[in-house]
Parts: C-alpha cells; sequence; structure tokens
C-alpha cells in the first residue's frame, strides 16, 4: 500500500508508518517507501563514515604538512571524528571492515581538499595514503613531519 502522506508530510508519514508497525497492523504499512527507508538508513552510515575519514586524513595531512600551524583544535577535530567512526561501528559491527575499503577514495579527497585549503600544489602531497587504516584510527596517531 502506498500512502500519500509520504510525499506529503514525510514526518507524519514515519509517525503513522511507527503506529502500524507497533499495531502489527500489516496492511496499513507502506511497504515500498519502508524498504527504500530503511536502505537508505544503511547507505547514510556507510557515507557518515566515509565523510569523518576524509576529515581526519586532511588533519592528518595538515598536520604533516603544515606543522607551523598546528593548533590544538586541529587534534579536537581529528579525535572528533575518529569518535564519530568509532561510534557507528560500535553500533553497527558489519561496518567494522568499512573505513579500510574507503581509504583510498577518502585520502584522495582529503588530498584535494587540502591542496585547496592551503594552496600546496597536490604534487606535494603524496598520491596514495602513507598510512594505514590502524595508524589513522589511533587516537595517539599524529603522523611526524
Amino acid at each position: 500500500m502506498t500512502n500519500p502522506s509520504y510525499d506529503t508530510d514525510f514526518y507524519a508519514w514515519t509517525q503513522e508508518q511507527v503506529q502500524a508497525l507497533q499495531a502489527k497492523d500489516w496492511p496499513a504499512l507502506d511497504v515500498e517507501h519502508l524498504a527504500e527507508e530503511i536502505e537508505s538508513l544503511g547507505i547514510n552510515a556507510e557515507h557518515a563514515i566515509t565523510r569523518q575519514l576524509q576529515r581526519l586524513l586532511l588533519y592528518c595531512l595538515k598536520w604533516r604538512y603544515q606543522p607551523t600551524h598546528r593548533t590544538p583544535s586541529w587534534r579536537r577535530s581529528g579525535r572528533q571524528a575518529r569518535d564519530a567512526i568509532a561510534d557507528r561501528i560500535e553500533r553497527s559491527h558489519s561496518l567494522h571492515d568499512y573505513p579500510l575499503q574507503r581509504l583510498t577514495l577518502a585520502y584522495r579527497r582529503a588530498r584535494r581538499d587540502m591542496a585547496e585549503d592551503t594552496g600546496l600544489p597536490l604534487a606535494t602531497l603524496p598520491e596514495l595514503c602513507p598510512w594505514s587504516i590502524e595508524q589513522v584510527l589511533d587516537n595517539d596517531f599524529w603522523p611526524e613531519v
């Protein structure tokens, strides 16, 4: 059954669907849209890890290539990114290997962002990530010059 409120009032639709699920009112469920939304939740979790990994790698690059500009906020931002990744994995153990799967893509994007943010030529930065995923996710790791 498709429900028109899905397109006109998404929040109302979610509340209707929750009530139908709790009441086990199977005919009232908008199965097609529920399936899409559940799939979307999984994709969002993956994207969140990729974005945080990209952010973390950007700060690792800044730390390594701009040592005279280091600030406590860089450490805090790196810690926050690591925490966000760890939190996602803790809630969804099946995403444990996802940071490794996304390391190449996240590094390529962080490298591009680093060049844009700093004006450093892209060629200044290693083409491939110089750190292992274990290093990157280690709370005590900060690349040295």
